[in-house]
């Protein structure tokens, strides 16, 4: 058995799965591990079924055991790389920049180079965190997520801004365009947790997890839906999206927690936006080192703008 990067996942199969392709069982039980890395793993003899190394074409054997030995993660490294970036303010403590929708925050599988990582470390040394691919990273937007965000540029930044965000010592709000009628105003506040069934989802509707609370305003009403600004009291990964989708009005062109659109001509505007549309507005905070109140705000960018001059129209 090649080495494992941790204890092997053992678990027995049901009679229910018999006769199944056993890489299509595994990635329905096992909802951390993607089907592609079991599939992977099949190939590198990492997945034993009664005892036997599978294979692709294996099929499930109802009562067998099954144990899964993960591989490591491939060693990576954050490389400089000359990506323009928008600064809205720099000192020798941090950096505040405007993210495009479309860049990866930092390397991870499947993005390993084309960051704002990357981007980071060529403009500019930043230091901070115990993790070599996140240098000076102290939250992150989605990948099609625009808007503002602070990146430490010391060790002693990074620690303040880190307490700073788990303290919610920040004022953070985000304009959207949310399908349907949301309320004039209203307030989430929910348990917020992985999805059971969907290794990259979370939910707001199980019974535990951590404490999750949006305030919602509309601040116009659209074709078929509605702009909205959504200030965060706490940040959890996904979170205005995971509210707004659980509470019937997903962002629009969220692919991840959406649904499918009647209206033919919100599914144009989506599909022409090409993202969520999501925008990172607002991000006040006192500077780290200094205590200096600052405040930053964007517009959204063209292709969100073009997408709400087309919903005004109707």
């Amino acid at each position: 058995m090649p080495e494992s990067a941790s204890a092997p996942t053992v678990l027995t199969l049901g009679e229910e799965d018999a006769g199944e392709r056993l890489d299509r069982v595994l990635a329905r039980r096992c909802p951390d591990f993607s089907r592609s890395a079991l599939q992977r793993w099949i190939e590198q003899g990492r997945i034993e079924q009664g005892g036997e190394i599978v294979s692709r074409k294996t099929k499930a054997v109802g009562g067998a055991e099954v144990s899964i030995h993960p591989a490591p993660p491939e060693a990576m490294s954050a490389e400089p790389q000359d990506i323009p970036l928008e600064v809205l303010f720099e000192d020798a403590h941090l950096i505040v920049l405007d993210k495009p929708a479309g860049l990866v925050v930092h390397p991870a599988p499947g993005h390993p180079d084309g960051t704002l990582v990357n981007a980071l470390l060529y403009h500019a040394e930043v230091q901070g965190g115990a993790d070599p691919l996140r240098p000076g990273i102290v939250h992150r937007l989605d990948k099609d997520t625009s808007g503002v965000m602070v990146v430490a540029k010391t060790p002693q930044a990074h620690e303040r801004l880190v307490e700073m965000f788990q303290q919610h010592a920040l004022e953070r709000a985000y304009l959207a365009i949310a399908l349907g009628r949301p309320p004039q105003s209203t307030t989430y506040d929910t348990f917020h947790a992985r999805h059971p069934g969907h290794r990259k989802k979370f939910t707001s509707r199980g019974e535990r997890g951590r404490r999750a609370v949006t305030h919602l305003e509309t601040v116009e009403l659209l074709h078929g839906s509605a702009l909205v600004r959504c200030r965060l009291e706490t940040g959890r990964t996904h979170q205005i999206r995971v509210h707004l989708a659980e509470h019937g009005h997903p962002v629009l062109g969220d692919t991840l927690y959406g649904k499918s659109i009647g209206d033919p001509e919100l599914r144009r505007v989506a599909t022409e936006l090409g993202r969520q549309a999501l925008h990172a507005v607002v991000l006040a905070f006192a500077h780290p080192i200094t205590g200096e109140a600052m405040r930053f705000e964007t517009e959204p960018p063209e292709d969100l703008l073009c997408a709400l001059g087309s919903l005004r129209a109707d």
